[in-house]
């Protein structure tokens, strides 16, 4: 429902405890563009100072305004999924662009459902939970650049959480029902014999009916999604550097700016500022190509889930249903081995 654990006072079982992602991280208030590019600037700068950081390149904006405070020659990774003579996002081509224009050594990082099958069992045991889709490739990302002789890897994670980026769940208010229904990326009840609804994460960001998304945002997602990164990175023994996730907005966010097309403004300031000439592409989350990889997946068959509850689900949806089945295989091997 949450893709996380929200209850830290929760386990799936004690033979495989989750790792929680705790921000420890000192967060400093942000009020226009140009603070917000220092402080990226100078985080950049701490980070590549003994030059053992690398940096994931997407296509997207937050980690192409990175890629303008990188060390001219530094290496930088894309992500490209394949999938067998099929024509799926592809975001190597313009983060070319990106590497060419500020002088930094391009290396593409193919992902296929086979890293899929040999990264999913590791990663959820150092997790003590099911795991995000984006973690194999993040996983994948990290070994490579330990590989390559590096010892941290910059992302750009965060800055959609922070300065308002997630324009569908900006775009409108949202009761308590209608968020729920929105946000939940599997209702646990459409797929699990027994199920319960977890409201309490949600409920907390009430205020007289309708959800405080930023706040939400900002708080809870921050979490999950930083911990997904964290999963990722650490279970490869690399360090992870998010500068975005040193940052938030101090002051109020601004709706209409947003709600009228100019989703994460202060850094679109900032790429408009550093990439003359550029067009700012469409907000796209990391490639996975899970409606392909999941296509012909005929569901769960362990007894807790309802049959054919994933016939008419998303790729993304499946994965997480997916997901949760070899997790609970998983717990079932690890307690019959403490059990021997």
């Amino acid at each position: 429902m949450l893709r996380t654990i929200a209850d830290h006072s929760k386990a799936f079982s004690k033979y495989l405890p989750p790792r929680f992602y705790i921000c420890d991280i000192e967060r400093k208030p942000i009020y226009d563009s140009y603070e917000l590019e220092n402080e990226l600037r100078n985080q950049i700068e701490q980070a590549t100072a003994d030059g053992k950081a690398a940096l994931a390149l997407s296509g997207g904006i937050d980690s192409a305004v990175l890629a303008k405070f990188m060390p001219r020659g530094s290496t930088v990774y894309t992500f490209k999924c394949i999938v067998p003579g099929v024509k799926v996002t592809d975001e190597t081509i313009i983060a070319a662009k990106y590497a060419k224009e500020c002088g930094l050594n391009h290396q593409v990082i193919e992902i296929y459902w086979d890293d899929f099958e040999k990264y999913t069992l590791p990663l959820m045991k150092h997790k003590g939970a099911p795991i995000h889709s984006i973690e194999v490739q993040i996983y994948k990302a990290a070994l490579r650049a330990k590989q390559d002789g590096f010892t941290k890897l910059i992302f750009g994670e965060s800055a959609d959480l922070n300065f308002g980026g997630l324009s569908d769940l900006l775009s409108r208010d949202w009761t308590i029902g209608e968020f729920i229904k929105r946000y939940s990326y599997v209702m646990p009840f459409e797929v699990l014999k027994e199920s319960q609804l977890v409201l309490d994460t949600i409920l907390a960001f009430e205020n007289d009916g309708y959800i405080d998304v930023h706040e939400f945002c900002r708080n809870p997602f921050f979490i999950e999604a930083m911990g997904s990164y964290e999963n990722a990175t650490s279970t490869a023994q690399i360090d992870l550097v998010t500068p975005y996730a040193h940052t938030y907005m101090g002051n109020s966010l601004d709706y209409n700016r947003i709600r009228s097309g100019e989703n994460k403004y202060l850094v679109r300031e900032i790429f408009n500022r550093l990439y003359n000439g550029f067009e700012i592409p469409p907000k796209t989350p990391m490639p996975r190509p899970m409606n392909e990889w999941l296509k012909n997946w005929e569901g769960p068959r362990r007894a807790e889930f309802w049959p054919h509850s994933t016939d008419h689900m998303s790729g993304d949806q499946k994965w997480l249903v997916c997901c949760l089945e070899k997790f609970l295989d998983l717990i079932e091997e690890e307690e019959a081995k403490n059990n021997e």
